[in-house]
Parts: structure tokens; C-alpha cells; sequence
């Protein structure tokens, strides 16, 4: 059921995903442009697809709230980075494919 009710929600959220947040800074989005893959070397997409994000750290590995569920966060999807301009951890994710890369806060 909750695999069901997180499928419906990405799909809701498909459209919400087209555009950069409304407290999006757009000086970051250099930043933002510059992050990448791990091993892939693909661009994690745009402002547009990352957001702020809730973590916590659960059976060893990385969990994000999104959409109020708790997704893990594969392995190879974590960038390790010490230059978040953010103050606050980042995912970039699209419903249609999921975590994409996540960032650490700054201060973790």
C-alpha cells in the first residue's frame, strides 16, 4: 500500500517538479548546473529538480522525506561534497526516476 500511495504522489508531482521552487536562489544556480552523477559523470538535473531536504541516516545509509514517505537513498547517488551553498542538505529527484544525487548539509 505505501509502495501504491508513494507512485501515486510522484505522478501528482510530475508537474510540480517543471520549475525551481519559489525561494529558489537563482545565484546558486551555477551550483546547482555543476553537480554530477557519481560514477556516471550525468548531470544531476537543474534547480528545478532539487529541493531541501529532511535526512536521516538509517541501517547505514541515507534516507530523504519526499512527499512524506522516507525513500532511501542508493549508495552511488551520494555526492561527497564539502561546497553546499545551501546551509541545508539537497536531493535532486524526479518522480519518473526517483534520487537522482543527494548532498549532505553542510554542517553533517
Amino acid at each position: 500500500m505505501k509502495r501504491f500511495v508513494f507512485a501515486m504522489a510522484m505522478l501528482l508531482a510530475a508537474n510540480a517538479q517543471a520549475s525551481p521552487p519559489a525561494d529558489a536562489d537563482p545565484t546558486l544556480k551555477p551550483w546547482f548546473d555543476d553537480l554530477r552523477q557519481p560514477g556516471t559523470g550525468r548531470p544531476c538535473c537543474s534547480i528545478a529538480d532539487c529541493r531541501r531536504a529532511e535526512y536521516r541516516i538509517q541501517n547505514g545509509g541515507y534516507e530523504v522525506l519526499i512527499l512524506g514517505l522516507w525513500i532511501p537513498v542508493p549508495q552511488d547517488r551520494v555526492l561527497d561534497r564539502n561546497d553546499n551553498p545551501t546551509g541545508h542538505a539537497v536531493v535532486c529527484w524526479l518522480p519518473t526516476i526517483g534520487v537522482m544525487c543527494f548532498i549532505r548539509a553542510p554542517d553533517a
